[in-house]
Formats: C-alpha cells, sequence, structure tokens
C-alpha cells in the first residue's frame, strides 16, 4: 500500500468521532513536553474524513496549530477494515465517511481500524509509524508548504 506523509491544514479535515476530553488534555501535555507531535494522523485521501487521530487533531486545535500531519490513504482499499468497538454494534466503512462528510460524528471509540497485509490484521498505528512533526511547522502561519514524504 501506497503512503505519503503531508501537512494539511486543520480546518479542512472532516471528524467521524468525537473525543474523550481527558485524553486531549494527556495529549495536550504530552505534545508541550516534547515541542512535537510524534505520529501523523490517518486520513482518506479522497474525503479528508481522519480514520484515526481524532484526540490528535483535537490537541492541536486546541494548542493553535493551523496544521497537522496526515497520512493520507485510499480509505476505499481493501487493506484497510473498520470494526466496532464495542461487540453489540455494527459499523462500515460507508457509516465512518457518512458521519464524517455530514457533520454528525459517532460517539468517542465507536470504530477502530485495522490495515491486513500478508494474511496479517494490525491496528493502523502501525501503519502511521512515527513522523515526529516540531511544533514550529504547524503554527498559525498562512502560507505554509504542503510537505510531503512518499513512504512504501
Amino acid at each position: 500500500m501506497k503512503r505519503k506523509v503531508v501537512i494539511l491544514r486543520i480546518n479542512e479535515l472532516r471528524v467521524h468521532e468525537l473525543i474523550q476530553r481527558k485524553k486531549v488534555e494527556e495529549l495536550k501535555e504530552d505534545i508541550l513536553r516534547e515541542g512535537r507531535i510524534k505520529r501523523p494522523i490517518l486520513v482518506d485521501e479522497n474525503t479528508l474524513v481522519v480514520i484515526d487521530g481524532h484526540h490528535r487533531l483535537q490537541a492541536l486545535k486546541e494548542l493553535g496549530c493551523k496544521f497537522i500531519p496526515a497520512l493520507l490513504v485510499d480509505y476505499r482499499s481493501s487493506d484497510i477494515c473498520v470494526e466496532p468497538w464495542r461487540d453489540c454494534d455494527i459499523i462500515s466503512k460507508e457509516d465512518v465517511i457518512k458521519a464524517g462528510l455530514t457533520g454528525r460524528p459517532f460517539p468517542p471509540k465507536t470504530s477502530k481500524h485495522f490495515i491486513v497485509c500478508e494474511g496479517c490484521k494490525r491496528h493502523v498505528e502501525h501503519l502511521e509509524g512515527e513522523f515526529p512533526v516540531h511544533l514550529s511547522m504547524l503554527g498559525s502561519s498562512t502560507k505554509h508548504p504542503r510537505i510531503s514524504s512518499k513512504l512504501t
């Protein structure tokens, strides 16, 4: 699966899940202490719906950042799958995109996403990997180059 990390404007992104306040506060503290964000969020390249990383997105928003590192993927790919956190729920990729595009997000921790490779299913955080970006790169400047780095 081809992947590419870019820097996107936070206000262009669409969320499909709400956040847990405590988790956002913890992330803000970590980001401020380290002066950087360690991992990009995962975003569908076709719709700009956030697939994974809602808490990182909210933390950076609250820290006044205008940009965020994002790993763009084709969410339609059969290599990416979604499952509900709770056994009694059902969720599909179409549900995720619809929630993001309509502005009616699900409650926190409704969906969990996996990448399937070589017959093995792993959480998408393994796809995201580390791509540390210093906070100074994510500030309030209205002119910011789209930084991209193709990963394979």
